[in-house]
């Protein structure tokens, strides 16, 4: 089970595939994310409340009808009651009432047989189209299409289908049935999207029999209409806004998109810098993260492209210098007659094809190291290990593995000082680490006089890790403590052959710690009189935590 800036508990292929829909655990759902649901779902939210509570109002009107609708039956029962307990016929009273309140009524005897259909002379189709033609087709339509609609909601009441039947026989009505047992039934019926409502009611206890009206509920279908009408209009105005809101934010998204793909082009073409990409940071979205994204990209290449042509230059002049000197050795080979000079001529040729050589290595090797950097794998590094086997590499191979903090090198001492409590780790390629640390401490020999102590100190402060490479040699000349660091730069001791180093020791040490998120600095060592007494280069890492 894995823990993400965005999820609970969830299980891990359910994170694998929100991960790989949204490119990772980071920003799953964001600004622009948010905006969109937000404004889509709108509509449909609108939508979904009015419909939910169309069903629950269609519920609430029919139980109030089917109450005034009980009223309304058993008060009918009781004037024909009294109409048949005063010797009068029940049926021109029936047909009365029936034109009067709109109603169709049925009357039933004790044994169930019907006597009396104040609508017994109109057909089925014509019963259920009694007064349609009032309505306009275009509000039948919407009745259907709303009535479909609630038909399907959850808090809807499905009504059976009202049955058109004309039979004389008691067991085709079920109201009737339960009326013969003394008690007064209602019912509410549905048919072609019209509503229906029928009440029984026993006569003198069921002794005269029963009546059924039903009547159709236009007052309920005209009122659901309505809410219908009212759900339609908000759902089209909501829709409406939410199409005037999307284009909205289609060009708040597509717009700064458009200026950043026309800045991307005109920086392909060369016909624009990194800073005349839009700065879009200001939005706090995908997009503002994209303008920054692509300026600082393009800082970078252009950066890079620098560097290529600095370094093609430099690599131009240091070549330079070889090639003229022998091509100087050259053209004198062939006009000296001496021996003795002759000789020293093919030396200096030597020289300078071994000095070419070491050249076209190291600069082969500094050209190819952003590329390898690019694609080394990165892990916790041990600081303290590490520098303890760099130490052995110092070491006579017989001694090697020996737990000592000093060794002494070509008569010269190095001495190892780790801090006493607790790892030091950071985050980096091993290989390339002791790389740099190899060719400070390689710097710091070379310009150590026999018998010298060269200091190799690790220190931590806050969340960095400092190692101090410190040297007992003539120092740094002044005003080249940054110029040391750079392509092709070298300044030698006394003793050494010219041209015996390329110059490109240091500058790949800070290209490496570059590529590390760390730092080289290089000082001199004084005392209190201001005589240097060596010089001090400080690589930074940065601390790792877990």
């Amino acid at each position: 089970m894995r823990l993400g800036p965005n999820s609970t508990d969830i299980p891990d292929e359910i994170n694998y595939l929100l991960d790989l829909y949204w490119g990772g655990p980071e920003r799953r759902i964001t600004g622009l994310t948010r905006r969109i649901i937000a404004m889509n779902a709108l509509a449909l939210l609108i939508l979904a409340i009015g419909l939910l509570y169309l069903g629950q109002y269609q519920n609430s009107l029919i139980q109030d009808k089917l109450a005034t609708f009980k009223a309304q039956t058993e008060v009918i029962a009781v004037a024909m009651e009294q109409h048949i307990m005063d010797g009068l016929p029940p049926e021109p009273l029936a047909r009365r009432l029936s034109q009067r309140i709109d109603h169709r009524i049925r009357v039933f005897d004790g044994d169930g047989i019907l006597m009396i259909d104040t609508h017994e002379e109109l057909s089925t189709p014509e019963i259920s189209s009694i007064e349609e033609d009032r309505i306009p087709w275009r509000i039948r339509n919407l009745e259907d299409v709303g009535a479909l609609i609630i038909a399907l909601l959850p808090n809807n009441k499905n009504l059976p289908t009202y049955p058109y039947v004309t039979s004389r026989d008691i067991n085709d009505y079920p109201d009737v049935q339960k009326a013969m047992e003394g008690l007064v039934e209602l019912s509410a019926w549905s048919d072609r999207g019209d509503i229906f409502l029928s009440g029984a009611a026993p006569l003198n206890d069921t002794r005269d029999g029963v009546v059924l009206i039903t009547r159709k509920a236009k007052d309920i279908s005209d009122a659901v209409a309505r809410i219908w009408m009212d759900v339609l209009n908000i759902f089209f105005g909501t829709l409406v806004l939410t199409v005037l809101v999307s284009i909205y934010f289609s060009g708040l998204i597509t717009n700064p998109l458009k200026r950043l793909s026309r800045a991307a082009e005109a920086v392909r073409k060369g016909q624009a810098s990194a800073d005349e990409i839009p700065d879009l940071s200001a939005r706090k979205d995908e997009i503002g993260d994209l303008s920054l994204v692509l300026r600082s990209m393009t800082r970078a290449l252009y950066d890079r492209m620098d560097s290529i042509e600095r370094f093609a230059a430099d690599v131009a002049h240091e070549l330079k210098n070889p090639l003229t000197s022998m091509r100087s050795a050259v053209e004198t080979l062939g006009i000296v007659k001496k021996k003795a000079d002759r000789e020293k001529m093919l030396a200096i040729l030597q020289h300078d094809v071994e000095r070419l050589d070491r050249l076209v290595s190291d600069i082969s090797q500094a050209s190819r190291l952003d590329a390898a950097l690019s694609r080394e794998e990165f892990a916790r590094v041990d600081v303290k290990q590490m520098l303890r086997e760099l130490m052995d590499l110092y070491r006579d191979p017989l001694q090697r593995n020996v737990l000592s903090a000093s060794l002494s090198y070509e008569g010269k001492h190095l001495r190892l000082q780790l801090p006493p409590d607790g790892a030091l780790y950071v985050y980096g390629a091993a290989p390339r680490l002791i790389q740099v640390f190899e060719n400070v401490i390689g710097n710091a020999l070379s310009f150590a006089k026999e018998g010298d102590q060269i200091d190799i100190i690790a220190t931590t402060q806050a969340e960095f890790v400092r190692i101090h490479v410190c040297d007992q040699g003539p120092g740094i000349p002044k005003g080249k403590l940054k110029t040391i660091f750079e392509r092709f730069y070298s300044e030698r001791p006394d003793h050494e052959d010219y041209g015996n180093h390329s110059g490109l020791g240091l500058s790949i040490c800070r290209q490496i710690l570059d590529a590390h998120g760390g730092a080289i600095e290089a000082r001199n060592l004084k005392d209190h009189a201001g005589t240097i007494l060596g010089a001090e280069f400080t690589v930074t890492l940065k601390r790792y935590e877990r």
